[in-house]
């Protein structure tokens, strides 16, 4: 009797913290912009080289951010700083939890450093959100999402806010893959186009023997196999000219996608598409003169820290600081993200973007270090 009291005491008290923390999520102050401590409390396969981590903050938050923006991981690897930058695969709409879904690359150091090693209940930190690829900064009356492999990620995020929170959304969905089981969040999204009439899910797959099986398994999903051309995109969804296009997936599929619509006479003012970063310059790359040599061959001398480095005047900012191994977030690489914003203290430099800066952190002296080229010494504060 002592042992069933003792037991049904235990599950009270479990019960009385469960309520307790259940009250403190619902007062929880908003995460709008920073650095923030999260902990895994939920790992699952999408696939068998997809891994989803669910995080909740240390101290109870509701995660406010844009639908289709990402977060950046500040990570100790092998006694170095890594930083790397992941798409939220969840709704600000679902607040309470940030899901982030990994795609395990081939000899890629931070995708299978965290499949295989993060696990729940590990903590990790992170910095964010960030990114002008999102549904509150584009807007549209018509979407039309198109993804290939992981880049599906902000598709599903965006898909999932405008079913939760603004029903009849007119939402054209094709997503690419190598065969039915590769395909990313596949019962959800299924789920979900059930449940959103306004929601037309397709899928072009390469292997056509999966095509039937989709089709059998989820009669209201349109699906074709190969590659997706302009032919497959008409039959699919054939507004498309009407529509605002968002578009994510690896490098060669959205070129090849751009080149269509393109030739297609799409109007490119309604095209927008996400990209990360490729590989950066490492230190392998640097130069081998002195400072004094380097000076006087017409580089310049970059100041961070009260320390001195020599940058290239054909090198962006970006490609300065990565070839002396110093951390600094970035993403797109390209002008458009606002990740790699730094503050420019002393000396002049070119900028051929300011996307994501306002007005006061331009005058300020903020730069995006992809975008900059120094035409001094410079001295920055990362």
């Amino acid at each position: 009797m002592a042992g069933a009291l003792s037991s049904l005491g235990a599950k009270a008290n479990a019960l009385e913290t469960k309520s307790v923390n259940a009250a403190k999520l619902l007062a929880a102050d908003n995460w709008l912009r920073g650095e923030v401590i999260l902990r895994c409390v939920e790992k699952w396969h999408e696939t068998h080289d997809v891994v989803s981590f669910r995080f909740q903050g240390i101290e109870p938050v509701k995660f406010n951010y844009k639908p289709g923006q990402f977060i950046t991981f500040k990570l100790e690897i092998d006694g170095k700083p890594v930083y790397r930058s992941y798409t939220i695969a969840s709704s600000p709409s679902r607040p309470y939890s940030l899901i982030v879904t990994i795609k395990k690359i081939d000899g890629g150091l931070v995708s299978n450093y965290l499949a295989d090693q993060l696990n729940v209940d590990d903590e990790v930190t992170v910095v964010g959100p960030d990114g002008a690829f999102n549904l509150i900064d584009i807007q549209a009356d018509k979407y039309l999402f198109l993804s290939a492999g992981s880049g599906v990620t902000p598709m599903y995020s965006m898909s999932r806010w405008l079913c939760d929170t603004t029903v009849g959304s007119d939402i054209a969905f094709v997503h690419s893959a190598r065969s039915a089981e590769d395909i990313i969040f596949a019962e959800t999204m299924a789920t979900m186009a059930a449940r959103c009439n306004s929601l037309a899910l397709s899928y072009v797959l390469e292997d056509d023997s999966a095509k039937q099986q989709v089709v059998d398994r989820h009669p209201n999903i349109q699906c074709e196999s190969g590659r997706l051309d302009i032919a497959k995109l008409t039959a699919l969804v054939p507004d498309f000219q009407t529509r605002t296009v968002f578009i994510c997936g690896p490098e060669p599929y959205m070129a090849a996608v751009k080149s269509m619509l393109q030739q297609a006479q799409f109007n490119m003012a309604n095209f927008y598409q996400e990209s990360f970063a490729t590989a950066p310059k490492t230190a392998s790359n640097k130069r081998s003169l002195s400072p004094s040599e380097h000076v006087a061959s017409g580089g310049f001398m970059l100041k961070i820290a009260g320390k001195d480095f020599p940058i290239g005047s054909d090198q962006t900012l970006l490609e300065g600081i990565e070839s002396e191994g110093l951390p600094i977030i970035a993403a797109c690489r390209n002008g458009v993200c606002g990740a790699c914003k730094c503050q420019v203290t002393e000396g002049s430099v070119t900028t051929s973007s300011t996307a994501t800066l306002t007005a006061d952190e331009i005058a300020a002296g903020f730069v995006l270090a992809c975008s900059t080229v120094i035409t001094s010494d410079v001295s920055l504060t990362l």
